[in-house]
């Protein structure tokens, strides 16, 4: 039996150009992992709950959680994400193009682990995932109870 030791990154996203350059942004690290995309909230929890076409994902070790989605969006997706106690661990970083006080404060009160504002500059959208790679995979410690 061979044993994944990639980190497994849910991508929760529908925009096709944001998906690519987070892809390209990941294959650049030094740190293994695999990036999961699902295209909208449905999708999300589907493959969270392992349901569907997704019976055999992986549990993320992180999600990467885009607000505005179709069918269900990422404010329900993130309360219903930290409401479960088999994932509220899984650390969920919401990137997305709003920069709302509301939408801030919302994700803050349903337990994001932190919020960033997509930047508009293909450099500086590049710069912000590799931050997130860097900080979130190489400085940070996630439980071990993840990898359940």
């Amino acid at each position: 039996m061979v044993i994944d030791k990639s980190i497994h990154i849910l991508l929760v996203e529908d925009n096709p150009a944001d998906i690519r350059l987070t892809q390209e942004a990941f294959k650049e690290t030094s740190i293994p992992n695999r990036l999961h995309v699902v295209r909208d909230g449905a999708e999300a929890l589907a493959f969270l709950e392992q349901t569907g076409r997704f019976a055999n994902a992986p549990r993320p070790d992180m999600i990467l959680l885009d607000l505005n989605l179709p069918k269900k969006d990422g404010r329900e997706v993130l309360a219903q994400i930290k409401e479960k106690p088999e994932y509220k661990r899984i650390p969920v970083v919401i990137l997305t193009t709003s920069n709302e006080e509301e939408d801030i404060a919302h994700t803050y009160e349903h337990h994001a682990n932190c919020f960033i504002t997509k930047p508009a500059e293909l450099d500086e959208f590049l710069n912000v995932v590799k931050n997130i790679e860097s900080f979130w995979l190489s400085v940070v410690q996630l439980p071990n109870d993840n990898r359940l």
